[in-house]
C-alpha cells in the first residue's frame, strides 16, 4: 500500500515512513492513495472471528509491505494479552442501548486498543532497522497513560508527554506520572489541550529539531492509531446485527481520530449508516458539519475533558476526502484555518459530509442527568464521556441499530459518577497500587522553548 499526505498527492510513502514520521513533512496528515475494499463474502467470513483474528485481517491491509501475517498476528497477540476481558472489547444489549466497552485494557480508556498495537509496532521496527527515536505527545487525558503503558520499558526510545495542568482527571493524572521507567517523561503545561498539541505540531514542524531528536508521534494524527480502531467498528457490527442490516455509531468525539475510523471502516464496506459525532460544549465539529464554517472558539473546561478540543487534528483527512483528494483545497482550507481563524465549507461539499455524518451536541446538565438516569433505569455506570454519546444518540433518535462507543471506565471519572449516582466506581484489583504511589512530573510554562529544552536535555 502507498501514502500520500493531505496536502500533497504527489509523494509516495510507505507504512515504515508514515509509522514512524506521524506527521507529513509538508504539515499534512498521511493517508492511503487507495482504501482497502472487502467483498461481500469476506464480510460474511468475518463474521465468526475472533478479535484477534479479526485484526490480523484487517490491520494487515495496511501495512503488508512491513509486516508478514505471522508477524502482525504476533504484534496482536501480545498486544492485547494485559485485556480483562477475552475478546478485547465488551458489547453489552442493554434495552435501546448497544454499549460497545472499549476500556478493558491496562489504563481503562479506548486508547489501549491502538495504543499496545503501536508499541509493539514500534519495538520490531526499530529492532529491524537499528533505530532510536523520541516520541512527544499531547494529551487531554488519555492519550498519555495509554501511550505510556504501552512504550515503558521498550528499547531505543523515550516517550515526553505533554499535559494541561488541572485540566485532566486526578486519576488520569496518576495513570501517567507514577510510572517509574527511565524512558518516560511527564510534562504539565500551563495551558489547554489546543496548546499542548499546537507546541508538538510546531516541535515537528521544526525540521532542525525534529531531526536531531528522530521525533516521531502516538497522537491519533498517527495512521497507526486509525486502522487499529477500525477494528471494534467490524467487531462490534457482528455482535449486534443480521447480515445486511445498517448501523449507526455514536461516538464521543475530540480529536475526530476514533469516528474517523468508522468512517474508514464504511468505506471498506461495513455498512454503516451514519456515525453521530457526539460533542460537549466544544461543539466545534457539530457547527462544522450543520453550518458550514470550521472555526474554533474558546475552550470550555468540561466534565468530559478529553472532549476538550477546538482544533480538531484529524478533521483534516475527512476534509481531503471530502474535497476528492484535492491537495491544493485541502492546503488552503488550513491555511485559512491559521490566517483567519477559521474555514468554511461548501454547500456541495458539506452535503457529502452529511451523507455519513450527523451531530449533536449535549450540555453540562444534560451529560449529568444521562450518567444519572443510566444507573437508574438500566443499573449500570458510565464515565461523562459515554454519557455524552448516549445523551446524543436519543436526541437525534434515528430510529436505528445504534451502537454506543463506551471509551472509558467510569473510575477515571469516579468524582463526577460518585455524585450524580451517590455510588463510586471500583478500579479493578490489579491497578489500585496507582492510587498510592509517588508522582513524578515536571511543570513547565507555556512556553515551546523551555519545552524544547527540557526534551533536549533529556534524549
Amino acid at each position: 500500500m502507498e501514502y500520500i499526505s493531505t496536502r500533497n498527492t504527489q509523494k509516495k510513502f510507505s507504512f515504515n515512513e508514515v509509522f514512524l514520521k506521524g506527521l507529513a513533512p509538508d504539515g499534512g496528515l498521511f493517508v492511503p492513495k487507495n482504501i482497502p475494499h472487502f467483498t461481500a463474502n469476506e464480510l460474511k467470513n468475518f463474521k465468526n472471528l475472533s478479535y484477534n483474528k479479526l485484526a490480523t485481517q484487517i490491520i494487515l491491509k495496511f501495512c503488508s509491505d512491513e509486516f508478514n501475517e505471522a508477524e502482525i498476528k504476533e504484534i496482536i497477540d501480545n498486544s492485547y494479552k494485559k485485556f480483562r476481558v477475552k475478546d478485547v472489547v465488551e458489547v453489552k444489549k442493554l434495552g435501546k442501548i448497544n454499549l460497545l466497552e472499549l476500556f478493558h485494557g491496562p489504563t481503562l480508556a479506548f486508547k489501549d486498543i491502538a495504543m499496545q498495537i503501536i508499541g509493539n509496532m514500534y519495538e520490531k521496527i526499530l529492532k529491524k532497522n537499528n533505530k532510536k527515536i523520541n516520541i512527544v505527545v499531547a494529551t487531554s487525558g488519555d492519550t498519555g497513560a495509554a501511550a505510556i503503558d504501552a512504550i515503558k520499558d521498550k528499547n531505543n526510545m523515550k516517550i515526553f508527554i505533554l499535559h494541561p495542568e488541572n485540566k485532566i482527571s486526578a486519576v488520569q493524572r496518576k495513570f501517567m506520572t507514577t510510572v517509574k521507567s527511565k524512558n518516560v517523561f511527564n510534562i504539565a503545561i500551563e495551558g489547554n489541550f489546543d496548546e499542548c498539541q499546537k507546541f508538538v505540531k510546531l516541535m515537528f514542524a521544526d525540521k532542525n529539531f525534529s531531526e536531531a531528536i528522530s521525533m516521531s508521534c502516538v497522537n491519533s494524527i498517527n495512521w497507526a492509531r486509525i486502522i487499529a480502531q477500525i477494528v471494534y467498528y467490524f467487531f462490534a457490527y457482528y455482535k449486534i446485527v443480521k447480515e445486511g442490516e445498517k448501523i449507526n455509531f455514536s461516538v464521543p468525539t475530540g480529536n475526530f481520530g476514533d469516528i474517523y475510523a468508522g468512517y474508514i471502516a464504511k468505506k471498506m464496506g461495513l455498512p454503516i449508516n451514519k456515525l453521530i459525532i457526539a460533542t460537549n460544549n466544544n461543539d466545534i465539529l457539530k457547527r462544522a458539519i450543520n453550518l458550514g464554517i470550521y472555526k474554533p472558539l474558546k475552550v470550555e473546561h468540561t466534565i468530559s475533558p478529553s472532549m476538550d478540543i477546538q482544533v480538531a487534528s484529524n478533521f483534516e483527512r475527512l476534509i481531503f476526502d471530502t474535497f476528492s483528494c484535492d491537495s491544493e483545497k485541502t492546503s488552503k482550507a488550513m491555511n485559512d484555518l491559521k490566517e483567519y481563524g477559521e474555514f468554511k465549507i461548501q454547500n456541495k461539499d458539506l452535503k457529502k459530509i452529511n451523507e455519513n455524518f450527523c451531530s449533536e451536541s449535549l450540555s453540562e446538565e444534560e451529560t449529568k442527568s444521562v450518567i444519572k438516569k443510566t444507573f437508574k433505569n438500566l443499573g449500570i455506570l458510565i464515565d461523562p464521556h459515554t454519557a455524552v454519546a448516549v445523551g446524543v444518540a436519543n436526541k437525534i433518535d434515528l430510529n436505528e441499530n445504534v451502537i454506543i462507543l463506551s471509551t472509558a471506565h467510569p473510575y477515571k471519572f469516579s468524582e463526577t459518577v460518585m455524585k450524580e449516582t451517590n455510588i463510586r466506581p471500583e478500579l479493578p484489583e490489579n491497578l489500585k497500587n496507582i492510587l498510592n504511589e509517588e508522582e513524578r512530573y515536571e511543570k513547565l510554562p507555556n512556553d515551546l522553548q523551555k519545552v524544547k529544552n527540557y526534551v533536549l536535555k533529556n534524549i
